[in-house]
Protein backbone atom coordinates (compact mmCIF):
# COMPACT_ATOMS: atom_id res chain seq x y z
CA UNK A 1 0.00 0.00 0.00
CA UNK A 2 1.39 3.41 -1.02
CA UNK A 3 2.18 5.77 1.88
CA UNK A 4 1.15 9.38 1.54
CA UNK A 5 3.46 11.86 3.30
CA UNK A 6 2.32 15.43 3.81
CA UNK A 7 4.57 18.25 5.02
CA UNK A 8 2.89 21.53 5.91
CA UNK A 9 5.62 23.34 7.85
CA UNK A 10 7.51 25.59 5.48
CA UNK A 11 6.90 24.64 1.85
CA UNK A 12 3.97 22.31 1.23
CA UNK A 13 5.09 18.87 0.04
CA UNK A 14 2.98 15.81 -0.71
CA UNK A 15 4.65 12.57 -1.75
CA UNK A 16 3.31 9.11 -2.48
CA UNK A 17 5.97 6.44 -1.85
CA UNK A 18 8.64 9.19 -2.04
CA UNK A 19 7.38 10.43 -5.40
CA UNK A 20 5.88 13.91 -5.71
CA UNK A 21 2.10 13.61 -5.81
CA UNK A 22 0.82 14.98 -9.11
CA UNK A 23 -2.52 16.67 -9.65
CA UNK A 24 -2.22 19.20 -6.82
CA UNK A 25 -0.71 21.98 -8.90
CA UNK A 26 -3.92 24.01 -9.13
CA UNK A 27 -4.00 26.33 -6.12
CA UNK A 28 -7.66 25.69 -5.23
CA UNK A 29 -7.15 21.92 -5.38
CA UNK A 30 -4.19 22.25 -3.05
CA UNK A 31 -6.01 24.64 -0.74
CA UNK A 32 -9.04 22.37 -0.46
CA UNK A 33 -6.86 19.35 0.27
CA UNK A 34 -4.77 21.12 2.91
CA UNK A 35 -7.83 22.55 4.64
CA UNK A 36 -9.39 19.08 4.84
CA UNK A 37 -6.13 17.62 6.14
CA UNK A 38 -5.81 20.25 8.87
CA UNK A 39 -9.45 19.69 9.89
CA UNK A 40 -9.27 15.93 9.47
CA UNK A 41 -10.92 15.17 12.82
CA UNK A 42 -14.33 16.36 11.65
CA UNK A 43 -16.19 16.34 8.33
CA UNK A 44 -16.87 19.65 6.56
CA UNK A 45 -20.14 20.59 4.90
CA UNK A 46 -20.07 21.34 1.20
CA UNK A 47 -21.76 24.67 1.88
CA UNK A 48 -19.06 25.70 4.34
CA UNK A 49 -16.26 24.71 1.96
CA UNK A 50 -17.86 26.54 -0.97
CA UNK A 51 -18.20 29.70 1.12
CA UNK A 52 -14.68 29.41 2.51
CA UNK A 53 -12.94 28.93 -0.84
CA UNK A 54 -15.26 30.79 -3.24
CA UNK A 55 -17.06 33.23 -0.99
CA UNK A 56 -16.78 36.00 -3.56
CA UNK A 57 -18.95 34.08 -6.02
CA UNK A 58 -22.69 33.46 -6.20
CA UNK A 59 -23.80 30.40 -4.21
CA UNK A 60 -24.57 28.27 -7.27
CA UNK A 61 -21.25 29.11 -8.92
CA UNK A 62 -19.32 28.48 -5.69
CA UNK A 63 -20.89 25.02 -5.33
CA UNK A 64 -20.09 24.23 -8.95
CA UNK A 65 -16.47 25.23 -8.42
CA UNK A 66 -16.34 22.99 -5.34
CA UNK A 67 -17.68 20.01 -7.32
CA UNK A 68 -15.08 20.53 -10.03
CA UNK A 69 -12.24 20.93 -7.52
CA UNK A 70 -13.34 17.83 -5.59
CA UNK A 71 -13.28 15.85 -8.82
CA UNK A 72 -9.72 17.04 -9.53
CA UNK A 73 -8.67 16.23 -5.96
CA UNK A 74 -10.18 12.74 -6.09
CA UNK A 75 -8.24 12.05 -9.27
CA UNK A 76 -5.01 13.28 -7.68
CA UNK A 77 -5.54 11.04 -4.65
CA UNK A 78 -6.56 8.00 -6.66
CA UNK A 79 -3.42 6.05 -5.69
CA UNK A 80 -3.55 7.06 -2.02
CA UNK A 81 -5.89 4.42 -0.64
CA UNK A 82 -6.04 2.47 2.60
CA UNK A 83 -7.63 -0.81 3.76
CA UNK A 84 -10.60 1.25 4.91
CA UNK A 85 -11.26 2.81 1.52
CA UNK A 86 -10.32 5.95 -0.41
CA UNK A 87 -8.52 8.80 1.31
CA UNK A 88 -11.15 11.36 0.36
CA UNK A 89 -14.74 10.68 1.41
CA UNK A 90 -17.50 12.80 -0.09
CA UNK A 91 -21.29 12.60 0.13
CA UNK A 92 -24.00 14.91 -1.16
CA UNK A 93 -23.56 17.14 1.90
CA UNK A 94 -20.24 16.31 3.57
CA UNK A 95 -16.56 16.05 2.67
CA UNK A 96 -13.72 14.68 4.82
CA UNK A 97 -10.38 12.93 4.84
CA UNK A 98 -11.02 9.29 5.75
CA UNK A 99 -10.33 9.31 9.54
CA UNK A 100 -9.12 5.69 9.37
CA UNK A 101 -6.70 6.31 6.51
CA UNK A 102 -2.97 5.80 7.02
CA UNK A 103 -0.87 8.83 6.19
CA UNK A 104 2.20 10.61 7.50
CA UNK A 105 1.52 14.22 8.50
CA UNK A 106 4.11 16.44 10.17
CA UNK A 107 1.45 18.58 11.85
CA UNK A 108 -0.15 15.51 13.43
CA UNK A 109 3.17 14.39 14.97
CA UNK A 110 3.81 17.95 16.13
CA UNK A 111 0.42 18.29 17.82
CA UNK A 112 0.73 14.88 19.44
CA UNK A 113 4.05 15.76 21.11
CA UNK A 114 2.56 18.99 22.40
CA UNK A 115 -0.58 17.33 23.77
CA UNK A 116 1.33 14.52 25.48
CA UNK A 117 3.75 16.83 27.32
CA UNK A 118 1.89 20.08 27.98
CA UNK A 119 0.75 19.00 31.47
CA UNK A 120 4.11 17.50 32.44
CA UNK A 121 6.37 19.59 34.68
CA UNK A 122 9.59 20.61 32.92
CA UNK A 123 11.88 18.81 35.36
CA UNK A 124 9.68 15.68 35.28
CA UNK A 125 9.99 15.03 31.53
CA UNK A 126 11.09 11.50 30.70
CA UNK A 127 13.86 10.89 28.14
CA UNK A 128 11.16 9.65 25.72
CA UNK A 129 9.15 12.85 26.17
CA UNK A 130 12.23 15.00 25.68
CA UNK A 131 12.98 13.08 22.47
CA UNK A 132 9.38 13.58 21.30
CA UNK A 133 9.60 17.32 21.94
CA UNK A 134 12.95 17.50 20.19
CA UNK A 135 11.51 15.69 17.16
CA UNK A 136 8.49 18.01 17.14
CA UNK A 137 10.55 21.22 17.10
CA UNK A 138 12.75 19.71 14.39
CA UNK A 139 9.62 19.19 12.28
CA UNK A 140 8.95 22.93 12.43
CA UNK A 141 10.83 23.67 9.24
CA UNK A 142 9.37 27.15 8.91
CA UNK A 143 5.92 28.55 9.70
CA UNK A 144 2.85 26.58 8.72
CA UNK A 145 2.04 26.97 5.00
CA UNK A 146 4.58 29.69 4.30
CA UNK A 147 3.41 32.03 1.55
CA UNK A 148 -0.30 31.40 2.19
CA UNK A 149 -2.34 34.34 3.47
CA UNK A 150 -5.93 33.12 3.73
CA UNK A 151 -7.65 34.02 7.01
CA UNK A 152 -8.12 30.39 8.04
CA UNK A 153 -4.47 29.70 7.30
CA UNK A 154 -3.20 32.65 9.36
CA UNK A 155 -5.22 31.45 12.37
CA UNK A 156 -3.75 27.95 12.11
CA UNK A 157 -0.24 29.35 11.59
CA UNK A 158 -0.44 31.44 14.76
CA UNK A 159 -1.80 28.46 16.71
CA UNK A 160 1.10 26.25 15.58
CA UNK A 161 3.64 28.97 16.29
CA UNK A 162 2.30 29.26 19.84
CA UNK A 163 2.69 25.51 20.32
CA UNK A 164 6.21 25.61 18.90
CA UNK A 165 7.28 28.35 21.30
CA UNK A 166 5.67 26.56 24.25
CA UNK A 167 7.56 23.35 23.44
CA UNK A 168 10.82 25.26 23.13
CA UNK A 169 10.13 26.88 26.52
CA UNK A 170 9.71 23.44 28.02
CA UNK A 171 12.93 22.17 26.46
CA UNK A 172 14.84 25.25 27.62
CA UNK A 173 13.61 24.82 31.20
CA UNK A 174 14.50 21.13 31.08
CA UNK A 175 17.97 21.95 29.76
CA UNK A 176 18.56 24.45 32.55
CA UNK A 177 17.41 21.91 35.16
CA UNK A 178 19.81 19.36 33.64
CA UNK A 179 22.61 21.95 33.47
CA UNK A 180 22.81 21.44 29.71
CA UNK A 181 23.31 25.14 29.09
CA UNK A 182 24.54 24.81 25.51
CA UNK A 183 21.35 23.02 24.45
CA UNK A 184 19.26 25.58 26.31
CA UNK A 185 21.02 28.40 24.49
CA UNK A 186 20.39 26.65 21.17
CA UNK A 187 16.66 26.33 21.87
CA UNK A 188 16.44 29.97 22.98
CA UNK A 189 18.01 31.00 19.69
CA UNK A 190 15.40 28.96 17.80
CA UNK A 191 12.69 30.72 19.78
CA UNK A 192 14.09 34.18 19.03
CA UNK A 193 14.41 33.27 15.38
CA UNK A 194 10.65 32.79 15.44
CA UNK A 195 9.90 35.89 17.57
CA UNK A 196 12.88 38.17 18.08
CA UNK A 197 11.01 40.46 20.51
CA UNK A 198 10.02 37.68 22.91
CA UNK A 199 11.32 39.16 26.15
CA UNK A 200 10.79 35.99 28.17
CA UNK A 201 13.22 34.17 25.91
CA UNK A 202 15.79 36.96 26.15
CA UNK A 203 15.66 36.64 29.93
CA UNK A 204 16.08 32.89 29.80
CA UNK A 205 19.03 33.28 27.45
CA UNK A 206 20.63 35.81 29.81
CA UNK A 207 20.29 33.30 32.66
CA UNK A 208 21.71 30.42 30.67
CA UNK A 209 24.75 32.42 29.58
CA UNK A 210 25.34 33.51 33.16
CA UNK A 211 24.91 30.00 34.57
CA UNK A 212 27.38 28.73 31.97
CA UNK A 213 29.91 31.24 33.26
CA UNK A 214 29.66 33.57 30.28
CA UNK A 215 28.75 36.80 32.07
CA UNK A 216 29.78 38.96 29.10
CA UNK A 217 27.37 37.15 26.77
CA UNK A 218 24.59 37.46 29.35
CA UNK A 219 25.04 41.24 29.63
CA UNK A 220 25.31 41.57 25.87
CA UNK A 221 22.02 39.69 25.53
CA UNK A 222 20.32 42.31 27.66
CA UNK A 223 21.56 45.06 25.36
CA UNK A 224 20.30 43.13 22.34
CA UNK A 225 16.94 42.63 24.04
CA UNK A 226 16.72 46.35 24.78
CA UNK A 227 17.56 47.21 21.17
CA UNK A 228 15.04 44.77 19.67
CA UNK A 229 12.20 45.86 21.97
CA UNK A 230 12.83 49.52 21.13
CA UNK A 231 13.02 48.85 17.39
CA UNK A 232 10.09 46.45 17.02
CA UNK A 233 7.71 47.47 19.81
CA UNK A 234 8.85 50.90 20.91
CA UNK A 235 9.11 49.83 24.58
CA UNK A 236 11.75 49.45 27.25
CA UNK A 237 12.59 46.08 28.88
CA UNK A 238 10.28 45.06 31.72
CA UNK A 239 11.41 45.62 35.29
CA UNK A 240 11.85 41.88 35.65
CA UNK A 241 14.36 41.87 32.82
CA UNK A 242 16.22 44.88 34.22
CA UNK A 243 16.35 43.22 37.64
CA UNK A 244 17.87 40.09 36.13
CA UNK A 245 20.43 42.23 34.32
CA UNK A 246 21.39 43.97 37.55
CA UNK A 247 21.68 40.62 39.34
CA UNK A 248 24.00 39.24 36.67
CA UNK A 249 26.06 42.42 36.54
CA UNK A 250 26.45 42.32 40.31
CA UNK A 251 27.17 38.56 40.38
CA UNK A 252 24.00 37.97 42.40
CA UNK A 253 22.16 35.59 40.07
CA UNK A 254 19.59 33.56 41.97
CA UNK A 255 17.67 30.45 41.09
CA UNK A 256 14.55 32.17 39.71
CA UNK A 257 14.06 33.41 36.17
Amino acid sequence: MALLRITLFGRVRCTLDNQELTGLDARKVQELFIYLVLHRRRPCTRDALATLLWGERETAQAKKSLRQTLWQLQNALDGATSPTGPLLCATADWVEINPAATLSLDVEEFERAYAETRQVADHALSPEQVAALRHAVDLYDGDLLEGWYHDWCIFERERMQGMYLAMLDKLVAYAEHAADYAMGVHDCELSLRCDSARERTHRRLMRLHALAGNRTAALRQFELCKEVLACELGVEPAQRTVALYESIRGDRLGTEE
